[in-house]
């Protein structure tokens, strides 16, 4: 087009300006292309943002349903103040590219630091969110009154937005594949942060319309990309002090799977294994626990030789499993393979599980066990049920009734199951709950408890077709530190303040579960 028209707001040309052809125009391409850039890296805040949430304050449907919301809502204020932005518009879309870049590059590191000083996290998270969207809302508006004059209108709305959905798919698949587990979240918020200051500094370098203000940019884009980069150098100290600040004892190991954040920490006396901040198990008394998950329903099968574990990927319900030498076959069925590398390389591990999963009657597998079970055709004498608790409803579909019908098919004839069940004491309608969410499932159930001093009292269901069981139904084996067969029968008595109670049963469809446990544990947590 030889008449085209310059960009929007380009200044005149002073005299004596060299008007010979310079070849084609490739400026309204490469504002296409940041509007690629631009869609990736708003995404990804986006999901840094509910991850984040969902990692320090759980409840991840929640939390994510509430982050994308006030992002959107956001985003459309910044779109309705772009009205208000005038020209020169490239400058403003420099400026509005180098403060996403320091806003959404610094809200992980910020966050995470902030989590532990501040009592109205929520209220610096969704500011800090809403500060972000406003000014990815503002961008895309912005780029297409840039090139009004360059396209057709329906060219140009047709290429804008094919650019920015491809950018939004772009990173919906980068990060829980590749970003999380490979950077973390700072240094994922730094890398997208560095992302957009890289495009102020594309923008102001092969575009000649900014001459005039050139200097003034030119410094607010080093300055910000020494600022991020500095931080991105040294987002392992920034990881390890936030988690200094969430953590009593020593860190000595963190890592963020595709799946959960995992931390291990130690003092004098014990171990302790964190996923996404919540307490999984203390060395010092772990065993009570395990001792609890498995021997009861042991004692009660001295016909068993094939046993399933679903979840318990630290290994130790699998170490209990592992004293009956009649037992020919254990298969462990754990989501995060992040998980169980942990607990087959790191001695510490190794010595607390007694090498429990490098056994050769052990077999391993990663899958997600709602998916495994719908599809195993094995039969199994036991199942150990060892999922976190239902704090979600990711969690809380794998105690519904739905994935409850599906165990009872891999049961052989006369075969149990067990199933953590939270505490009786704490979480009184969530614990049973999961024990009538069973019972409408068609098992008999057999509830019990326990205390776990790092847990307080601690609960199980002992499942099967039918009822008939004795707590001294069979040997247990030698060296058991908790259970015997006199604490088996103090575990069956509930007192008043842990008695039974009607709730509703979980389905996938009402996740009435999750809602107790949030009622449950809401007071203690928050």
């Amino acid at each position: 087009m030889a008449n085209e028209p310059a960009l929007l707001d380009a200044p005149p040309e002073p005299p004596g300006t060299d008007r010979r052809p310079a070849g084609p125009d490739y400026r309204p391409a490469l504002l296409l292309g940041s509007v690629f850039v631009i869609a990736t890296c708003g995404l990804i805040y986006e999901l840094i943002a509910g991850t984040l949430a969902s990692y320090l304050l759980g409840d991840s449907v929640t939390q994510f349903s509430t982050i994308i919301g006030a992002y959107l809502f956001s985003m459309g204020i910044g779109s309705w103040l772009s009205r208000f932005l005038d020209a020169p518009l490239l400058r403003w879309f420099i400026r509005l590219e180098i403060l996403v870049g320091l806003v959404g590059g610094f809200s992980a590191p910020l966050l995470f630091v902030l989590f532990e000083y501040v009592t109205s996290f929520r209220i610096i998270l969704y500011a800090l969110v809403g500060l972000t969207g406003v000014l990815v809302g503002l961008e895309i508006p912005l780029l297409m009154r840039i090139l009004e004059n360059r396209f057709e209108f329906k060219e140009l709305v047709s290429r804008v937005f094919t650019f920015d959905y491809i950018g939004a798919l772009l990173a919906s698949l980068i990060f829980p594949l590749v970003l999380v587990p490979q950077l973390g979240l700072i240094r994922t918020a730094l890398l997208f942060g560095l992302l957009n200051v890289a495009v102020a500094a594309v923008v102001l370098y092969r575009f000649r319309e900014t001459r005039p203000y050139r200097r003034g940019l030119l410094t607010a884009v080093v300055l910000s990309s020494a600022a991020l980069l500095a931080c991105f150098a040294y987002a392992e100290r920034v990881q390890v002090y936030t988690e200094t600040l969430a953590f009593q004892d020593q860190v000595i190991y963190s890592k963020s799977t595709p799946y959960q954040r995992i931390v291990l920490t130690r003092n004098a006396r014990e171990l302790r294994l964190f996923l996404n901040g919540n307490l999984q198990f203390s060395s010092l008394d772990e065993y009570r626990y395990h001792e609890a998950l498995v021997h009861p329903a042991m004692q009660a099968l001295p016909q068993a030789r094939r046993v399933l574990v679903l979840g318990g990927g630290d290994g130790l319900a699998v170490r209990e499993l592992l004293k009956y030498p009649r037992l020919q076959s254990i298969r462990l069925v754990d989501l995060d393979p992040g998980m169980t590398e942990l607990f087959r390389r790191n001695e510490l591990l190794l010595r607390l599980n007694q090498r429990s999963l490098l056994q050769p009657k052990v077999q391993v597998i990663s899958a997600d066990a709602y998916q495994w079970v719908r599809q195993d055709t094995a039969r199994y004498d036991l199942l150990v049920i060892d999922f976190p608790d239902p704090s979600n409803y990711s969690i809380g579909k794998l105690y519904s009734t739905a994935f409850y019908r599906e165990l009872d098919k891999l049961l052989a004839p006369g075969g149990r199951l067990v199933v953590q069940s939270t505490s009786p004491y704490l979480a009184r309608r969530s614990f049973w709950c999961i024990a009538h969410t069973l019972q409408a499932a068609g098992f008999h159930t057999i509830p019990y408890h326990l205390y776990v001093p790092s847990f307080g009292e601690w609960g199980y269901v002992l499942a099967g077709r039918n009822a008939h069981w004795r707590p001294d139904a069979g040997p247990l084996p030698p060296g058991l530190r908790y259970v015997t067969p006199q604490s088996i029968r103090q575990m069956l008595t509930f007192p008043p303040d842990m008695a039974e109670l009607p709730t509703d049963v979980n389905q996938l469809n009402n996740q009435a579960l999750v809602r107790y446990f949030e009622e449950d544990w809401g007071p203690y947590t928050h």
